[in-house]
């Protein structure tokens, strides 16, 4: 742990967490990978010297954390986003590279929760009741009969 700032307080190494996918299921840390580079945007003197810019990684095909069945929901929904497995977000928004960081934990938590969701229950086709459908003829034909009787021409 390594804090940061003279008197500032800042804590830079331990990330807030842990961050839950679903369930008791958590991205576990061991399995993360960080990448920093220099983030692209204003920031002044310090832009040049700081590496904001945050790329987390997680290898989705190798992880022990998911259970079988959402790692291989995850591959399959994930497929387009995933490099030989590894899933890979970015987060450039703040200029603190540790904010930086909980943006992309917030994200990969989300995409992950999202692909490893159960898919929607089939939509059940049902029978419309015959009185709506009855209904809704008459108040068809109602309404034809309104229109027809504007269009007379014996005036």
């Amino acid at each position: 742990m390594r804090v940061t700032g003279a008197g500032r307080g800042r804590i830079i190494g331990v990330m807030p967490g842990p961050y839950v996918i679903r369930g008791a299921v958590v991205l576990p840390e061991a399995e993360l990978a960080w990448r920093f580079s220099r983030s692209s945007g204003p920031g002044g003197q310090h832009v040049n010297t700081s590496d904001s810019r945050v790329e987390l990684l997680f290898d989705v095909a190798a992880t022990k954390a998911l259970p079988a069945v959402w790692k291989e929901r995850a591959l399959e929904r994930l497929a387009g986003r995933l490099v030989d497995g590894v899933l890979t977000v970015r987060a450039s928004e703040h200029r603190s590279q540790y904010r930086n960081r909980e943006m992309a934990l917030v994200r990969m938590a989300a995409v992950l929760a999202e692909a490893t969701a159960a898919p929607p229950k089939a939509r059940r086709a049902t029978k419309i009741p015959r009185g709506i459908n009855e209904r809704r003829l008459r108040e068809k034909k109602a309404r034809s009969e309104t229109k027809r009787g504007r269009s007379s021409r014996d005036w």
